[in-house]
């Protein structure tokens, strides 16, 4: 643990891809039918499957923001956000966590 204080990973390592796939489930969801659970972990569920299925996006500068920018532009990348998503709600929405 001392490691992971030394260094605070959790407030300087950030993956700009989380922001992206957590707006394009709020989007998708709202789409989906009542019928796919929307519970936190359901939600949370979602995000990780989408965001496993997705090149990251790591920063850990404020230069790194332009870095992540950047490779938000590549061709295709922003569909195959759409489409982790879209994978994502399915599967998980097929099978839950809970009963």
């Amino acid at each position: 643990m001392a490691f992971n204080e030394d260094y605070d990973f959790g407030s300087v390592l950030k993956n700009e891809a989380e922001n992206l796939i957590i707006s394009e489930l709020e989007k998708q969801l709202g789409a989906y039918p009542a019928a796919i659970c929307r519970c936190r972990d359901c939600v949370i569920d979602m995000a990780a499957v989408a965001l496993n299925n997705v090149k990251p996006l790591y920063r850990v500068s404020l230069l790194g923001i332009q870095y992540a920018s950047h490779a938000m532009d590549e061709p295709g990348y922003a569909e195959s956000v759409k489409n982790a998503v879209r994978m994502a709600i399915e599967r998980v929405g097929k099978n839950p966590s809970h009963d």
